[in-house]
């Protein structure tokens, strides 16, 4: 080992033989005066390397277009591998700064040497983990990351760089190899897996749910057995958080979203459209059919007066040619239901914020002893929660409002209409 620093300062004190006996204790001192020099020129490095090096990489960074590499200055990234710098000097200075031994053995070098070590795996593994950060981030300012989340993937990385940064550490205080560590970890596996087993479902599962694109950052999902249902905000390795409309949060097992069902919006969000299926009952006391006078009246209603037409005129023709008497149960003839039904139809095809390419049904469903529900099952072009009930809402509320244009009326349980005028 080069020890010619020690040497020189070494001449300095032992100018004689009689100076022998302190011999050990004043090479202490000098290995203190010269660690003090190594620490000192390790601090300088770190200032020229933090101000300089830093600072005109900051500068840079600031005059670019680019956003992405905003990250950089927003991590710890540059601060991990300044102190890098110092450490290394200290590693590589410290065997030459401090050369008195100890019964033969240089007990503080290695103390140092080894401290410094252990500090750069320790620094090595926090600029890795920061650099899988910075990494994370940029890739979430793509719309890609939606649908592919990495989070989970670096997750697992960072687990195998710590399990490796202990193994290194451990190796480096015990003074063996690295590889005897690795090779005894085959007999831990079992232990392993039983630690990690939370980690490897989840891992596992994030595999699935990014290969199959089951569920993404950003997507609305309804999980009730979890109590979520809103928006994901985080796809991880053993956790997936969703922040329910509540403002809550919800965190759900990865593995429990392969393993158990759950219902993804995403495929609406992405369409432009909402489906609208609601019904409203009828009081079946008031179907029936229409008079001449309530024909005259409905023919005046612009959207169904072509429709009330061509019905007449069908139904004319059809009992002329298959009834004698046209008030005869035989005799065909339009219902105050089904013309409302026309209505509804063709309201809805001229309505603005109903989707004309999308199915577009109106249907009676199986009168039940609530009433006839006459369901309507179409599209909204807006699929914007408030504007979708708004929308929703307001073509209720029209049919709702004409139901009496066409002698109907919709069913309550208890029916008051009817109740009163049964009491009176």
């Amino acid at each position: 080992m080069n020890n010619t620093w020690h040497d020189k300062l070494s001449s300095w004190f032992f100018q004689t033989d009689k100076h022998a006996d302190l011999e050990w204790h004043l090479g202490l001192i000098i290995d203190g005066v010269l660690l003090l020099v190594v620490v000192l020129a390790a601090a300088i490095a770190y200032y020229i390397t933090k101000k300089v090096v830093v600072g005109i990489t900051t500068k840079v960074v600031k005059k670019t277009e680019n956003t992405w590499d905003d990250e950089l200055l927003n991590s710890r990234l540059f601060k991990w591998l300044s102190l890098l710098v110092p450490a290394v000097i200290i590693l590589n200075a410290a065997p030459h700064a401090i050369v008195t031994h100890h019964d033969g053995v240089p007990m503080f070098s290695n103390i140092i040497q080894s401290s410094a070590k252990v500090f750069i795996i320790i620094l090595g593994f926090l600029s890795l983990s920061s650099l899988l950060n910075i990494v994370e981030r940029i890739y979430q300012r793509f719309e890609v990351s939606r649908e592919l989340p990495i989070k989970g993937f670096i997750q697992v990385i960072k687990i195998l760089l710590l399990l490796a940064a202990i193994i290194f550490i451990i190796s480096t205080l015990i003074g063996k190899s690295p590889v005897l560590i690795f090779s005894g970890l085959g007999a831990m596996t079992a232990i392993l897996m039983l630690i990690f087993k939370d980690s490897i479902l989840g891992l596992v599962a994030g595999i699935q749910l990014s290969a199959n694109r089951m569920v993404a950052r950003g997507d609305w999902i309804e999980m009730p057995k979890f109590g979520a249902d809103g928006e994901v905000l985080e796809v991880a390795l053993t956790t997936v958080k969703v922040k329910n409309w509540d403002k809550t949060i919800t965190t759900i097992p990865t593995y429990a979203l392969i393993s158990d069902s759950f219902k993804n919006w995403r495929g609406m969000a992405n369409s432009g459209v909402r489906r609208i299926k609601r019904s409203v009952s009828i009081d079946m006391s008031t179907v029936g059919f229409l008079d001449k006078e309530s024909l005259a009246r409905l023919s005046n209603i612009t959207l169904i007066k072509d429709y009330i037409s061509e019905k007449e005129q069908e139904i004319a023709s059809w009992n002329k040619e298959n009834a004698n008497d046209s008030n005869n149960i035989n005799a065909r003839a339009l219902s105050n239901l089904g013309t409302f039904r026309a209505y509804i139809r063709e309201y809805l095809k001229n309505h603005q914020k109903i989707s004309g390419t999308e199915t577009l049904l109106v249907r009676q469903l199986q009168p039940t002893e609530h009433g006839i529900p006459i369901e309507i099952y179409v599209f909204s072009t807006d699929n914007a929660w408030v504007k979708f009930e708004d929308i929703q809402s307001d073509i209720f509320d029209h049919f709702l409002s004409v139901l009496p244009e066409f002698g109907l009326r919709a069913f309550q349980s208890p029916s008051d209409h009817s109740f009163l005028q049964t009491s009176n």
